[in-house]
């Protein structure tokens, strides 16, 4: 178990933790009721989109190099520490959620979750865990400022704020979550 313990520590997962936990609470709890029009997806988008960027921090370790060239198979780690952020974003966003009167459905927190830490993963995969923020961050901000989804690319595009069950809403979640969780457990952090 010490090595989990350092594990944890060299990525961050104790201040992501935190992090998390507060950005959920400070966003959540003055809202009271989810914030907005009932069924407003934005407030729990953004939980997640805060939990997936705190989270993001933790998937570049201190040493590159150390990455690279250690004795043990980092592949399967790296896909199971980008699976329990996302749970663990969810979760964090569940629990808060009982505070206030709206709840969110579980499979819309499961979809966007996955997404949102599959363009975590892929952002860490491409330009290290510095910058791994970056891909949600941007994705979030245009999601929240784009026209109304009208045709399948636009649905695409806004996928985090299509209602559960959409296809266009759940494919580019499940091929984002899939293609970034592959692309960091292959390639680890970038440089």
């Amino acid at each position: 178990m010490r090595w989990l313990t350092l594990y944890a520590r060299s990525r961050q997962v104790p201040a992501s933790l935190a992090a998390t936990v507060v950005g959920a609470v400070t966003a959540w709890v003055p809202a009271g009721d989810g914030g907005g029009a009932p069924g407003d997806p934005r407030l729990p988008v953004l939980v997640l989109a805060l939990g997936a960027m705190a989270a993001s921090i933790g998937l570049g370790g201190q040493d590159l190099a150390l990455d690279r060239t250690a004795a043990i198979r980092w592949a399967p780690r790296r896909a199971a520490h980008v699976l329990l952020a996302g749970a663990v974003v969810c979760t964090v966003l569940l629990t808060v959620q009982t505070v206030g009167e709206d709840t969110v459905a579980l499979a819309f927190v499961v979809r966007d979750g996955a997404g949102l830490m599959g363009l975590a993963a892929l952002g860490a995969a491409l330009s290290g865990g510095r910058y791994a923020w970056t891909p949600p961050f941007a994705w979030l901000s245009f999601s929240f400022f784009a026209p109304p989804p009208t045709s399948a690319p636009m649905q695409v595009a806004t996928w985090m704020l299509l209602p559960p069950g959409t296809p266009a809403g759940t494919w580019t979640a499940l091929v984002l979550a899939v293609a970034g969780t592959a692309a960091y457990a292959v390639a680890g952090p970038g440089r």
